[in-house]
Parts: C-alpha cells; structure tokens; sequence
C-alpha cells in the first residue's frame, strides 16, 4: 500500500488563505478581527526572531513551524489590506516575483547572455552591484527627490546590524578604510573619549560616546570579514550557556546562583568553560 501523496503547495495555500480570511469575519476569532497594522507589528518582530532561533537550533522541525507562524503574519497583513482597499495578497506575489526577475537580469530578460558573461567575470561583487545599480533605476524618477545611498535601509533594524549595514553602504562608494589597523586606532581613540566622558559624570555624553565606541567596533569587525550581530548573538548564547550549567550543577545540590558566594560561581564559571 503506497503512502497517501502529500497535499500541492498551491492546496494549501489555498486553505491558509481560506482560514485567515474567515478568522479575519464576523463569525471569526475577536482577537484576529481587531489587529491592525501597527498591532502586529511587535508579534511579526518575534515571529522573525524565531525563525531566526529555529535556523541556528539546527533543528528543521522546528524551523518548519516558525516559518508557518511567519507566512502566517503575511497572509494577515495581506486580508487586512485587501478589506481595506490597499492590496491584495495575489498582487504582493506578483509585484515580487517581477521584482526579482527585474533584479536577477543574468537569469531572465532580454539582456541575460550578456549580464550572465560580466557576473562570471565579476563574481559576487559583480551580483551585488547589479542588484544596487537595478534598486536605484526602481526608485520614482523625480528630481526633486533627493536619493541617497541610505535608500531602502530600514531604521528598525537591531542597531548593530544597523551600524554594519551603514558602513556597507560607505565601503560601496569608497568611503572607507584602507584596511583593519586604522580602525583598530578608530576604537581606541573612542575608548579613550568614551573614559574622558565617564569622568565627566554627564550622562547623555557617555551614552554618546558609547555609541560612537561600538559603531567603530563594528566597522572593525566588518574589515575582519565578520558580521558583528551574528558575533555578539554567539557570545551572548555562549554565556547563557556556561551559566545554565552553573545553575544545573547547583541544582543538584538543591542550590541555587543566590545562595552561593561568588568565589563559588567564579569556579563554577571556570569550569564550565571547559566543557562542550
């Protein structure tokens, strides 16, 4: 006996779409029928974030789920603006389908022999110049608006990354370092501005100069080819890590991280460590 055949992709789709337009009704669910959207706006944060935590579990089913809760919030945004007049699902598929056939002109298009020779000459950076040249061409032609290399760089990104991707944008058109060793120049002379502004006690100068401390750090990972959002989420996971086996370890002795001294979590801390 065969096993039954797995449902299309366009099934259910279907059936998806089918389900948030009747929670989305009358007859529907309150919570769903009131979101807005700038209401879903923090949950479609944390539902990215977990996909996000999914990838780096190594864990497909687990990323299967997060990426349904996240086609989910699309569908959502999309019923909302079809009911109130903005637009559809079927054109937000259509208007990025063609928006990548436009940005992919060495795969599709009239001039794709010729694109496809220079990206093969080029490489990547070939791809990626290409895909900022085709971003700059999709803005409205209207010379009063004033562009900048800024355009389409999101404000409501983790500021890290933030920082990183500015000082991409600076790299692109060459205003930049030469290499590493002057940036690592760059962030001791804000270390030094940054203790400057600590003995002054003046708040709103230290919080400055803190910022101006991490940005230089991450414009120094970017010269050492390493993304800085990625490094801290590392180190930050690394360091729950070491202090959960602290805590199991004081577990079993029905103990816990607030009744030991800190010489013991010190050892405790060495110790784990060394461990995998």
């Amino acid at each position: 006996m065969q096993p039954p055949k797995p449902p299309s992709p366009e099934s259910v789709l279907l059936d998806l779409i089918a389900l948030v337009a009747h929670l989305r009704s009358p007859e529907g669910c309150p919570w769903d029928r009131v979101q807005t959207y700038a209401s879903l706006t923090p949950h479609t944060i944390e539902e990215a974030y977990e996909v996000l935590e999914a990838v780096e579990s190594g864990e497909p089913g687990q990323l299967r789920q997060e990426l349904g809760d996240l086609l989910f919030h699309v569908l959502l945004y999309s019923q909302i603006a079809q009911e109130q007049g903005h637009f559809s699902l079927a054109e937000v598929i259509h208007g990025v389908t063609e928006k990548m056939r436009r940005r992919h002109p060495h795969l599709y298009g009239p001039r794709r022999k010729e694109v496809a020779e220079q990206v093969a000459r080029e490489g990547m950076e070939g791809l990626r110049n290409n895909w900022e040249s085709i971003k700059r061409q999709e803005k409205p032609n209207n010379p009063d608006q004033r562009t900048s290399v800024f355009d389409g760089l999101s404000s409501k990104l983790p500021a890290l990354h933030l920082a990183y991707k500015v000082q991409q944008k600076m790299a692109r058109i060459g205003f930049d370092w030469p290499d590493p060793a002057p940036v690592l120049a760059k962030v001791h002379e804000e270390m030094q501005e940054l203790e400057q502004a600590r003995q002054s006690g003046d708040p709103l100068h230290i919080e400055e100069e803190m910022g101006d401390v991490l940005f230089t750090l991450a414009n120094y990972a970017r010269h050492l080819q390493v993304n800085p959002e990625k490094a801290l989420r590392r180190s930050t996971l690394k360091f729950q890590n070491r202090f959960r086996y602290i805590e199991e370890k004081l577990g079993r002795e029905n103990l816990s991280v607030h009744e030991v001294s800190l010489n013991r979590l010190e050892k405790l801390w060495q110790e784990s460590k060394k461990q995998k």
